[in-house]
C-alpha cells in the first residue's frame, strides 16, 4: 500500500502551558529532517496505531510522507531495517534488545514508543483440548480460567510415552510469544528447552518436554490444522480465527499469564535515529495521538479501527474475527465468549511509554532460556535497557503534543520523576514477584529455567 501525506506543519505557541515544561527548559522539535518514510508491519491487530496514525492524518500533521508495507515474517522485517530499506517497523519488543545483545542478528536497534499491552493467546488442538479438559476445574458448565499448562502436562507426558515430540508454534525467538508460551509452561512443570548459543545449538529445545518452533503468525491455524504443530502462542486475530474455523480452542490469554505484559515496540536502527533526530520525535507524537484514539472514551472508537484494520492492506481477516478481541470481549472454547477488556491496551496504564522494567523482563527470560549464555551482573541488564529504551525521545515528544493543547501532561507520567522502573509487582499466573532493578534475584527464583550462574 502506497499512501502519501501531505503535511501541513502547525505552529507551535512559545508559551508554557504547564510546569512540567517549564521547569524542564522545553524547546519545541524543529522541522523532520526526512519526510518520505516507510514503515513495515506484521499482518497483526497490535499494528493498529501505525494504521490509525496514517488514516487519521497523524503523521501528516507532523509532516511525514508515510508508506506502511506489510512485510513476511519477523525475521525479513527486522533484515529490512537494519540495512535500510525500512525507516522504521512495528517490532516484538525482544527484536531491539537480542540484536543489540547479537542473539541472531547483530545490529544496534532502539525504540522511543510501546505500541499496546497484552494481546496474544496460547490456543490448542481440538484434539489436545479434549484430552486436557478432562483434568480443567469446571464451574457452571464451563472451564475455570486462567487454565493452567498443569492440565496439558499429562497430555505432554502421554505423547512422551508413545515417542512423540509434543510440538508448539511461537512466532520468533526473541518473540513475546516464545517467552510468554514458555512462561506458561513453566509455571505447569513443563519444561520448553534451552538454547545453547556458545555450543552451537540455536534450536532452543535442549531437555524440552515440549518442542517450540518458529511459524508465521498468518500461517499458525494452517499449521495447527495440518498436524504439525498441537499448540500456538501468536497475536490476533490468529487465536480467534482458530475458534472460527472450528480447529483449535485458545487457553488462555497473555493478560491471564502477566496481567498488563508489554508487547509490540516501534524500533528504529540506532543510525537512522542519530540522523533524523527530529524526524523521529514526529514519528512518536503521531504515534502517541494514534494509541490514545484508540482507547478514548473507553474504546469508543474499536468499532471504526476494527473496519481499518479488516482491509487487504492491514491486517486482513474478517471484520467479525478481529472483533472479538478488538472490542473487548475474548471467544475461548466456542460460544465461551467472556468480557476481556483490558485484551487489547493501547494508551491506557501509561501503555505507550518505553519502561526500562519491561526491557530488563525480556532479558531476564533471554538469560532464563539460555539466549543470554553466561551470567551478567545486575547492572549489565540496566545498561543495555537504557541503551535501546528511549524514553527522553518519548519524553519530548510528549511535551510536543502538550505544548500544542492535543494531550494533557495527566496522559502521560511525570517526567520529572519516572525513573523507567515500574514498582515490583507479581500480578503472574505463578504469583512470582518482579522487580526490575534486581534481575538476577528474579532468574533464581523460577524451579524451571537456567539459575544466573549456570551453563548450558
Amino acid at each position: 500500500m502506497q499512501i502519501a501525506s501531505k503535511f501541513k506543519q502547525l505552529f507551535l505557541g512559545t508559551i508554557c502551558l504547564s510546569t512540567v515544561i517549564c521547569s524542564q527548559a522545553y524547546a519545541e522539535t524543529g522541522e523532520p529532517e526526512k519526510e518520505d518514510l516507510k514503515f513495515g508491519f506484521i499482518k497483526l491487530t497490535d499494528m493498529a496505531p501505525l494504521a490509525i496514525a496514517y488514516e487519521k492524518g497523524y503523521f501528516e500533521d507532523e509532516g511525514l510522507y508515510v508508506t506502511l508495507e506489510a512485510q513476511a515474517n519477523w525475521k525479513v522485517l527486522l533484515d529490512r531495517v537494519i540495512d535500510g530499506q525500512l525507516d522504521g517497523a512495528h517490532m516484538l519488543a525482544g527484536q531491539p534488545l537480542g540484536a543489540t545483545i547479537g542473539f541472531g542478528t547483530q545490529a544496534n536497534i532502539i525504540t522511543a514508543f510501546s505500541m499496546d499491552l497484552n494481546g496474544n493467546g496460547i490456543t490448542v488442538s481440538n484434539a489436545v483440548w479434549e484430552k486436557m479438559k478432562q483434568y480443567v476445574p469446571m464451574k457452571n458448565g464451563l472451564p475455570v480460567h486462567p487454565i493452567k499448562a498443569d492440565y496439558l502436562k499429562p497430555v505432554v507426558e502421554e505423547y512422551k510415552a508413545e515417542g512423540k515430540p509434543f510440538n508448539m508454534g511461537m512466532v520468533f525467538p526473541v518473540s513475546t510469544h516464545n517467552y510468554e508460551l514458555r512462561y506458561w509452561l513453566a509455571a505447569g512443570g513443563i519444561n520448553p528447552g534451552y538454547y545453547a548459543p556458545l555450543n552451537g545449538d540455536t534450536s532452543g529445545t535442549l531437555k524440552a518436554d515440549a518442542f517450540l518452533s518458529v511459524t508465521p503468525p498468518p500461517q499458525m491455524p494452517a499449521t495447527l490444522e495440518a498436524g504439525t504443530i498441537y499448540g500456538y502462542c501468536v497475536g490476533e486475530p490468529w487465536n480467534q480465527q482458530a475458534v472460527f474455523k472450528g480447529i483449535g480452542v485458545p487457553v488462555i490469554t497473555d493478560y491471564e499469564i502477566w496481567k498488563d505484559n508489554p508487547e509490540k515496540v516501534f524500533g528504529v536502527s540506532q543510525e537512522w535515529a542519530d540522523k533524523y533526530p527530529n524526524t523521529h520525535i514526529h514519528v512518536v507524537k503521531a504515534l502517541i495521538r494514534a494509541a490514545k484514539w484508540l482507547d478514548e472514551n473507553n474504546n469508543a472508537n474499536r468499532k471504526e479501527a476494527v473496519d481499518i484494520l479488516s482491509k487487504p492492506y492491514y491486517v486482513g481477516a474478517d471484520a467479525n474475527v478481529i472483533a472479538n478481541s478488538m472490542t473487548g470481549t475474548f471467544e475461548y472454547e466456542k460460544g465461551d465468549k467472556r468480557e476481556v477488556p483490558d485484551f487489547n491496551v493501547f494508551f491506557r496504564y501509561h501503555a505507550t511509554y518505553p519502561y526500562y522494567s519491561d526491557a530488563v523482563w525480556y532479558l531476564t527470560q533471554m538469560r532464563r532460556w539460555g539466549q543470554i549464555p553466561e551470567y551478567k551482573p545486575d547492572s549489565w541488564y540496566t545498561d543495555i535497557a537504557k541503551k535501546v529504551y528511549r524514553p527522553d525521545i518519548y519524553a519530548q515528544a510528549a511535551k510536543d503534543l502538550i505544548a500544542e493543547g492535543k494531550m494533557n501532561a495527566t496522559d502521560f507520567p511525570d517526567f520529572e520523576t519516572e525513573t523507567g522502573f515500574k514498582p515490583p509487582h507479581q500480578e503472574f499466573i505463578d504469583s512470582v514477584m518482579y522487580d526490575g532493578t534486581k534481575p538476577n534475584a528474579y532468574i533464581d527464583s523460577f524451579a524451571i529455567g537456567l539459575k544466573a550462574k549456570d551453563k548450558i
